[in-house]
C-alpha cells in the first residue's frame, strides 16, 4: 500500500498544505494510506484529515517516517546537512544552480533517497500539472504596490502579513494606495499569458491600475528593454531559464528611468539564469524591499513564498490541480513521476 506522509511546514510564515482533507479523503477511499502531521501553523485545521481518516502524526516527525513513506512537503527542508534516505515531494530549487540545492542534492546522494520536484512534475506536453502560480502573482503584485505605496512618503515597505482571504487583502491595499494622495502607477507585467502573469494582472486591474501586458513575442527578440524602465512598476512572472533574456540590468540602478519598484514573483536571484540583475537575494516577510537605488529611489521585493500571504485560497487550488497525479502515486516509474525521477537522477550525475 502506498504511504503518503504530509509533513508539517518547517519554513517561517509558510501556512499553505499541498493535499486539503477532502482529497486525503479520496487518497485513502482509492487505497493510499495517508499521514498527516499535526501543525501548529498550516491554515487548514488537522481536524479536517482526522475526519477523512487521515492518521495523524507528530509535527515534524517526518525523518522517522516509514522508510517507504513519501514525504510530501512544499518548502525546502531544515538545511542541516543530514542524509535523506526518504523519497520527498516538494519544491526543491535544486536544479539552476543554486548553492542550496546542490548541498540539498548532495544530502539525497548521502541517504539513498529521492526528490520529485513538484516544479519539474510535467504532463507529456511538458507543461507543470500543478502550481500556485497565480496566487503567486496575485501577492507578489500586491506586496510591489505596497512598496510603491511606502516609497511616495520616501518609506521602505515594512512587514507584510497572510490575510484571511483575497477581499481582505484587496481592502488593505485599497486603503494603502489611497492614502498615498498620488495617481496610480503603471506597471509592465512580462509573462502576462501565464498563470502568474494572469494572477498579477488581475490584482493591478482590481486596483486601477495600469497595466502594460508582455509575453513571448515581446521579448523575443532578446533585448535591451528600455520599455521597462518608463513604468513605475515592473512584475517579473517569468521563470528562469537556459535562454532568459536580461530584463533588467545592473546599469539600470543609474539610468535615467521612472521604475521604481520590481517585484520578482519568479523570485529566483541565485540562478544562473535570473533576468534581473539589480540585486542578489531574496526578501522575506519581515523586510519585503531591497533597495538597491537611492536617487532615484528603486526597490526590489522578491519573497519566494508569495502565495502563503493567501494560504487558504492558494492551498485549495494547487491542492486540487495535484490531486489527480497524487492519485497514481501506485506508479512511480512512468508518467508524470516517472519523468519527475528521470529530472533528478540527470541532475545527480556529478553530485558526491
Amino acid at each position: 500500500m502506498t504511504h503518503l506522509w504530509v509533513r508539517a511546514e518547517q519554513r517561517p510564515n509558510e501556512d499553505r498544505v499541498g493535499l486539503t482533507p477532502d482529497g486525503a479523503a479520496q487518497l485513502i477511499a482509492a487505497g493510499l494510506r495517508v499521514t498527516v502531521e499535526d501543525s501548529s501553523v498550516r491554515a487548514l485545521p488537522i481536524d479536517g484529515y482526522r475526519a477523512a481518516g487521515c492518521v495523524i502524526a507528530p509535527e515534524h516527525s517526518w525523518p522517522d517516517a516509514p522508510q517507504d513513506a513519501l514525504i510530501f512537503g512544499l518548502k525546502e527542508l531544515p538545511d542541516d546537512g543530514t542524509p535523506l534516505p526518504h523519497r520527498h515531494i516538494m519544491f526543491g530549487h535544486a536544479y539552476k544552480g543554486q548553492a542550496a540545492g546542490r548541498r540539498l542534492l548532495q544530502r539525497f546522494g548521502a541517504g539513498g533517497g529521492t526528490l520529485y520536484d513538484l516544479e519539474y512534475l510535467v504532463d507529456d506536453t511538458g507543461r507543470r500539472v500543478a502550481a500556485f502560480g497565480y496566487w503567486a502573482g496575485y501577492a507578489g503584485a500586491a506586496v510591489a504596490l505596497k512598496c510603491w505605496a511606502a516609497a511616495q512618503s520616501g518609506a521602505i515597505c515594512g512587514p507584510v502579513s497572510s490575510y484571511s482571504g483575497s477581499d481582505a487583502l484587496r481592502a488593505d491595499l485599497l486603503g494603502a494606495l489611497d492614502a498615498t494622495g498620488a495617481a496610480r502607477p503603471r506597471a509592465i507585467v512580462i509573462g502576462a499569458l501565464g498563470r502568474v502573469g494572469t494572477g498579477a494582472a488581475d490584482l493591478c486591474d482590481a486596483m486601477g491600475v495600469a497595466v502594460t501586458k508582455w509575453d513571448m513575442a515581446e521579448t523575443a527578440q532578446g533585448g535591451p528593454f528600455p520599455e521597462i524602465l518608463d513604468h513605475d512598476i515592473f512584475l517579473n512572472c517569468i521563470l528562469a531559464r537556459p535562454g532568459t533574456p536580461v530584463f533588467v540590468p545592473a546599469d539600470a540602478r543609474d539610468a535615467a528611468r521612472t521604475l521604481s519598484v520590481i517585484g520578482d514573483i519568479a523570485c529566483d536571484p541565485q540562478s544562473d539564469f535570473s533576468p534581473i540583475k539589480v540585486y542578489d537575494r531574496e526578501t522575506d516577510w519581515t523586510s519585503p524591499a531591497l533597495r538597491v537605488a537611492d536617487d532615484p529611489v528603486l526597490d526590489v521585493t522578491a519573497i519566494d513564498n508569495l502565495p502563503s500571504l493567501l494560504p487558504v485560497e492558494s492551498s485549495e487550488d494547487f491542492a486540487a490541480q495535484l490531486l489527480p497525479s497524487l492519485r497514481g502515486l501506485d506508479d512511480l516509474q512512468t508518467g508524470v513521476w516517472g519523468r519527475a525521477k528521470t529530472t533528478f537522477d540527470d541532475h545527480m550525475k556529478g553530485i558526491s
